[in-house]
């Protein structure tokens, strides 16, 4: 069974956006490409700053829901931190 990935990703115009999948890669080409989420048309390229493994869809989940609840100053923390990052993720697998 493959793992899902949080990422955080800094589109052109500098905001920031949040999202999971299995295969990050191919989710930022399908932001680019206009087939992602609606929020993020017409603002990539995407530039992923941060990722994070989970090893279940309902850990990714939760992640995605505690990093969105964030600041923009404490997202962007937690993205040039991968220990802060994995704290994050292992409170919210704790719920």
């Amino acid at each position: 069974m493959r793992a899902w990935y949080l990422y955080i990703a800094r589109c052109a115009d500098k905001t920031l956006y949040v999202g999971i999948a299995r295969d990050v890669a191919a989710r930022i080409a399908a932001h680019d490409a206009g087939r992602g989420a609606r929020y993020t048309r017409g603002r990539g390229p995407l530039r992923v700053l941060a990722t994070r493994r989970c090893p279940t869809h309902g850990d990714a989940l939760r992640l995605e829901l505690a990093v969105k609840d964030l600041t923009r100053a404490e997202k962007l923390v937690v993205a040039a931190s991968p220990r802060k990052l994995a704290k994050l993720a292992k409170a919210c697998a704790a719920r």
